[in-house]
């Protein structure tokens, strides 16, 4: 190789590093502020069944029954389930950017599907079936988006400002998410007033408000096709020959804990969210199309009063830790289960008073496990199994969420709709001992140094497999100097 040969490739070596550096610098502020705005997409679909199940209820009547209303709204709970283990998998062995467009585009077939799902020559219990079998898909979809968008956000803070990704995670998830529910009421709320109020057709509403719902994931697909995978997880992935039994050994405890927790907020929560305009609909003396407009009213304000407990979570997550946050916010499921459970019969005849006492209760939640649990499973496990540990936590969780959503109904029914809310106080006793018990307090570092101690542990134990994804890194090399030449 010539003289002039060799100084070419030594310029390339001292600019390229520079070059991809700052793309990286750019690509860790695009994850976090697309983790966000994918996250309300994630919360809207969360939430939209609140208000479609009222409407449903009204077009079908008695056909609509309660088996129909739990099974379309188990069926996103269920597809979550399923996201959350297979792409918490595939992001930890083929990528965070992998695991984050697959997702999207998920949620994008399963909308589409879901607005257009019709039976075949009008069958009723076809058009059901097809809502819940697209309703399952874009389900796969959200679930991949809570270790995708969650680790690439953690991770993406983490490289920017390590002592305030508590806050910056909360804010771009939890914030995120609660921020799904008002806003799905007030799309409702939008869609009934233009499609004539008291005077609309309902199956156009339904149709326009899922519609409309797909718009953010599409908005935000391109910036995510731009993004590169985390430093963190350049360095830190292990993409094959995983040691899951060494994973076990060395995270039980905290397993238990994210997973545990996550269980008991999920029970409580998901049915209480799913249900909620149910349950106002119960209790508002007004009928027909004024009780979807009344309901809409009145779960939005539920919604807001739910929403500022995620910010006195991210205020709180410094100062006094993640673990007394948790238990904190655990307390409200305590205080207020029992003070609306044990007064039910009261409380109902103030609407207003109730909507009020349920909305605290719900935002006691969301500055506790709401803003925690997300943060503490991001942060409690190594970068190279960090998007499987948490989809596993997230996916047991979401079990919670699906016996919550079935035993609804029945306890609602059989011991009354006081109990809905005393099982509620009661999980959340039994999650403020789970939190103490399982959960570290020592989360707020930066996350290499875990990534170092699960090194040094895999090695101590006869592991030696290869740490790092550097081919990753290569194609992003090439990419970027591709595009600046």
């Amino acid at each position: 190789m010539s003289s002039s040969d060799e100084k070419v490739d030594v310029t390339e070596e001292v600019v390229i590093p520079h070059l991809v550096s700052r793309k990286e610098k750019f690509s860790a502020a695009f994850t976090i502020a697309c983790a966000g705005f994918a996250l309300i997409s994630d919360g809207l679909q969360n939430n939209i069944m609140t208000l479609t199940n009222v409407v449903f209820g009204q077009i079908f009547g008695k056909a609509y029954s309660s088996f129909w209303s739990t099974q379309l709204s188990n069926s996103l709970t269920v597809g979550t389930i399923l996201g959350q283990v297979v792409i918490g998998y595939l992001c930890d062995v083929k990528g965070r950017k992998w695991g984050i467009v697959l997702s999207t585009v998920l949620i994008v077939i399963g909308i589409i599907l879901a607005a257009a799902s019709h039976g075949a020559h009008g069958s009723f219990h076809g058009f059901l079936w097809m809502f819940t079998i697209a309703r399952g898909i874009t389900g796969l979809g959200v679930g991949g988006e809570y270790p995708s968008s969650s680790t690439s956000a953690a991770e993406a803070s983490n490289e920017r400002m390590v002592k305030q990704r508590g806050p910056v995670f909360i804010m771009v998830t939890n914030v995120m998410l609660s921020v799904g529910g008002p806003v799905a009421c007030i799309l409702y709320l939008i869609v009934f007033q233009a499609a004539g109020g008291l005077n609309a057709n309902l199956n156009t509403v339904w149709r326009t408000v899922v519609g409309i719902s797909v718009v953010p994931p599409l908005i935000v697909f391109y910036f995510r096709l731009k993004m590169l995978n985390s430093a963190l997880y350049r360095k830190g992935a292990i993409q094959r020959d995983v040691p899951y039994l060494l994973i076990v050994r060395y995270y039980w405890r905290s397993l238990i804990g994210t997973a545990g927790a996550w269980f008991l907020y999920d029970f409580i929560t998901f049915p209480n969210g799913v249900f909620s305009g149910q349950i106002i609909a119960s209790i508002v003396k007004v009928k027909g199309k004024e009780l979807v407009r009344k309901t809409a009213e009145y779960q939005l304000l539920l919604g807001i009063i739910a929403v500022p407990g995620c910010f006195v979570g991210a205020l709180l997550v410094n100062r006094i830790g993640r673990r007394n946050t948790m238990v904190l916010g655990f307390s409200g499921y305590l205080i207020f289960g029992l003070a609306v459970g044990l007064a039910y019969d009261k409380v109902i005849h103030n609407v207003a008073g109730f909507v009020v006492l349920y909305g605290l209760m719900n935002s006691f939640a969301n500055a506790g496990p709401g803003d925690m649990l997300g943060l503490t499973s991001s942060e409690s496990y190594a970068t190279a199994v960090r998007g499987t540990c948490y989809g596993f936590s997230a996916a047991f969780g979401k079990t919670g969420a699906v016996l919550g959503t079935q035993a609804f109904t029945p306890i609602r029914n059989n011991l009354g709709p006081r109990w809905t809310f005393i099982v509620a106080a009661i999980c959340g006793l039994a999650g403020m001992v789970v939190t103490i018990f399982f959960i570290r307090n020592d989360l707020d570092g930066d996350l290499a140094e875990e990534d170092a101690r699960f090194a040094a542990y895999l090695e101590a134990n006869g592991w030696n497999g290869t740490i790092g994804a550097p081919e990753g890194s290569v194609d992003d090399l090439v990419a970027e100097k591709a595009r600046v030449a």
